[in-house]
C-alpha cells in the first residue's frame, strides 16, 4: 500500500509539475504576471514567495494550477501584463505549452533510459520478467526471476520455445512447469484461462528484459521516435472510443491509475518512468481535445477570437465552460465506475 501511494504521488506529481511548468514558463516569457504556481489542490502545505509569484505545495496531489492574472477579463488586476491584455498569439502559446511539455517529458525520460541503460528488448532465455496479478501463474507460486526448464516434460531453452508450447494448451488444461529458482529446481501446475482481449488462453507471464547500449545521438533519435509511435497509437485508441463504444470499458480513472502505478512500481523504477511517460503523452493528447475547460477548448476560443477580431462574449464562454465541466464529470464518473468494477469485483 505504501509503495502504491508513493508511486501514484510520484507519477501524478511529475506529470502535473511538468504540465503546469509549461504554462508557467511561457506566461513569464510573454510578460504575464503569475500570482501563484501550485502543485496539488486544497490547503497549502508549503509556500514561498519569490518576487511576485507564490510557489506552493498543496494537500491533494492530484492536480495543480497557475494563477495567471487577467484570465478573467472582467477581473484583470495586472493591466497590460494580464493574460487577457496580451496578443492572441502569446495567449495561444501559453495555453498550448502545458500539453507541449507533456510531450517533451517522455522524450526526456526515454532519452535518459536509452542513454544510461540502453534500449530494452526481450531476453532470449525463458526467465520470467513479470507475473500478472491475479492470473494462474501467480496462483501457482511462480515469481519474477524463475527460469523455466520444461513444459509438460518437454525441455525448453528459449523464451520462444516456452511460449510456443503454451500456445498449444487450451484454457482449463493443466500445465506442468519445471523451473529453477536460486539454483533449486521445483515443479508447479498452471491452469491457463481464456482472455477475451487476446482471444487465447493465457497464464499471465512476461519475458525478462535485457538492455542494448546506445550512443547519445541514437538515444535522442530513439526517444523521439518512441514518443511519436506511442502518440499515434494513443490517438488511434481515443478515436476507437467513438467508433467502438464497447471500448469505453477499458477507460481508467484516478483509482485505476493509482492501482497501476503500484503494480508497475513493484517491477522497478525504470518501468515506473516508462509508465509516467505513457501517462504524460495521454495527458497531453487529452488536454488538446477541443472540449471547453480543457486547453484544447481554450485554444479553440482563442482561434475564434483571432478570426473574428474580438473575443467571445462572457456569456458564451460561461455556457461552453459549463458544458465542458458536465462532459468531464460524466467521463470521470464513468471511468471511476470502471475502476471500482475492475478493482473490487474482478
Amino acid at each position: 500500500m505504501i509503495l502504491t501511494i508513493a508511486a501514484a504521488v510520484f507519477v501524478f506529481g511529475l506529470l502535473v509539475l511538468v504540465h503546469e511548468f509549461g504554462h508557467f514558463i511561457t506566461a513569464k516569457m510573454t510578460g504575464m504576471r503569475v500570482d501563484e504556481f501550485a502543485i496539488g489542490f486544497g490547503p497549502k502545505l508549503l509556500s514561498k514567495r519569490r518576487g511576485e509569484t507564490v510557489y506552493s505545495l498543496r494537500a491533494i496531489p492530484l492536480g495543480g494550477f497557475n494563477d495567471i492574472a487577467g484570465m478573467d477579463p472582467e477581473n484583470n488586476t495586472a493591466g497590460d501584463r494580464g493574460f487577457c491584455a496580451k496578443p492572441v498569439l502569446s495567449r495561444m502559446i501559453v495555453i498550448l505549452a502545458g500539453a507541449a511539455f507533456n510531450f517533451l517529458l517522455p522524450i526526456v525520460l526515454f532519452f535518459g533510459i536509452y542513454a544510461t541503460l540502453g534500449a530494452a528488448k526481450p531476453a532470449t532465455e525463458p526467465i520470467l520478467g513479470g507475473i500478472i496479478s491475479g492470473m494462474s501463474a501467480e496462483k501457482a507460486g511462480l515469481k519474477v526471476g524463475d527460469k523455466i526448464i520444461s513444459v509438460n516434460g518437454q525441455a525448453v531453452t528459449t523464451w520462444i520455445e516456452f511460449t510456443d508450447k503454451l500456445k498449444t494448451v487450451e484454457a482449463g488444461q493443466n500445465i506442468l512447469l519445471k523451473y529453477e529458482r536460486d539454483g533449486v529446481e521445483s515443479e508447479t501446475t498452471v491452469v491457463p484461462t481464456f482472455d477475451e482481449n487476446e482471444k487465447r488462453a493465457l497464464v499471465g507471464v512476461q519475458s525478462s528484459i535485457v538492455y542494448e547500449p546506445k550512443t547519445i545521438s541514437e538515444s535522442v533519435t530513439l526517444a523521439i521516435e518512441h514518443t511519436k509511435e506511442i502518440t499515434v497509437l494513443m490517438i488511434d485508441s481515443i478515436a476507437r472510443l467513438f467508433r467502438e463504444p464497447e471500448q469505453t470499458e477499458n477507460l481508467a480513472g484516478p483509482i485505476g491509475i493509482v492501482q497501476m502505478s503500484g503494480q508497475v512500481a513493484e517491477r522497478g523504477f525504470v518501468p515506473l518512468l516508462n509508465f509516467a511517460a505513457l501517462l504524460s503523452i495521454n495527458l497531453g493528447i487529452i488536454n488538446l481535445l477541443p472540449v471547453p475547460v480543457l486547453d484544447g477548448g481554450h485554444f479553440v476560443n482563442l482561434f475564434i477570437e483571432a478570426v473574428r477580431g474580438k473575443p467571445l462574449g462572457s456569456k458564451a464562454v460561461a455556457y461552453t465552460q459549463r458544458v465542458g465541466i458536465a462532459l468531464l464529470l460524466m467521463l470521470m464518473l464513468f471511468a471511476t465506475k470502471n475502476d471500482i468494477m475492475r478493482v473490487f469485483f474482478k
